[in-house]
């Protein structure tokens, strides 16, 4: 039987002008490798309220278990106020406190995480000191780790990051967080910024394999001391809600399946793509639709 994949951190409603859409980093990869045909459950923890109520039948849809998602007597279900006014750069106001913030250890998540193959979590989702506790007990397991780093502002937390990088196998980083990262480390501008980073990482951290993605010009790969790149797929964007989310996830299950970097780029670029092109981040696909994509 295939280990699982465990995500971990947010589930919320991304609120837009015209309504509102489930959402959540942790929460739209976990939905795209569940359609991936991966065995994948998701760590985190809703309002007891109607919003968490819906989360939990949007998610059933998918088949995605809720064994995992723990429930809040206290805290709402997570917001996020999202603005699309322009569909290349979307703006985010994600409401303080939620239920997604106070995710607890318990034996039973611990259990299924010790049983894994992979654990996928982001910086967002440890904004609180609670669900911080309870991620950095569980990357210390031994399993496949994957950051995906997903900076947000105000929402950076350079020591929780430097914490987490020390335990991380995979990192997927945007353009955006790329120079981030190398103002944190105080890496000096001109030349192959990408490169200086990587080298860096690879250097200070057990980090195996990094991926930046580059929006519509593709993503890059570094791994072993070599870059493989892709261009990516041209599409006519719908919204970039979840392309990323998506992208990790094809990433995820080709690196899991033990294909070559430029097989992994390639799926994960083809199925970003295809999200960006559609409404809402976690549309539902068939490999067949992937296929289309030339």
């Amino acid at each position: 039987m295939t280990k699982k994949i465990i995500c971990f951190g947010e589930m919320l409603w991304d609120v837009f002008p015209d309504g509102e859409v489930a959402g959540g980093a942790p929460m739209n990869v976990a939905l795209n490798l569940k359609q991936l045909g991966m065995d994948v459950e998701m760590i985190s923890r809703l309002g007891k309220d109607e919003h968490g109520h819906k989360l939990k039948e949007f998610v059933k849809e998918y088949g995605l278990p809720l064994t995992q998602i723990q429930e809040d007597e206290v805290y709402l279900t997570g917001k996020v106020i999202v603005n699309n006014a322009d569909k290349e750069n979307i703006k985010y106001e994600i409401i303080e406190p939620a239920a997604w913030d106070f995710i607890t250890l318990t034996e039973e998540n611990l259990g299924v995480v010790q049983e894994a193959k992979a654990l996928i979590f982001g910086s967002l989702g440890v904004r609180n000191d609670q669900s911080w506790k309870t991620l950095y007990h569980l990357v210390h397991q031994p399993l496949l780790t994957v950051f995906d780093i997903n900076l947000r502002a105000p929402f950076i937390d350079f020591y929780k990051i430097d914490s987490l990088l020390g335990y991380t196998d995979i990192l997927k980083i945007n353009e955006d967080e790329l120079e981030i990262l190398a103002d944190f480390f105080e890496l000096k501008r001109g030349g192959d910024l990408a490169e200086k980073l990587c080298r860096y990482l690879e250097e200070e951290y057990p980090i195996e394999t990094i991926c930046i993605t580059l929006g519509s010009q593709g993503a890059m790969m570094y791994q072993n001391g070599q870059f493989t790149r892709h261009q990516g797929y041209k599409v006519e964007v719908q919204d970039t809600v979840g392309a990323g989310d998506a992208f990790l996830s094809g990433f995820v299950k080709m690196y899991l399946e033990g294909k070559k970097p430029q097989e992994i780029l390639d799926f994960a670029c083809k199925l970003g793509a295809y999200v960006a092109s559609q409404k809402g981040g976690t549309p539902k696909y068939s490999l067949e639709d992937l296929e289309k994509m030339r």
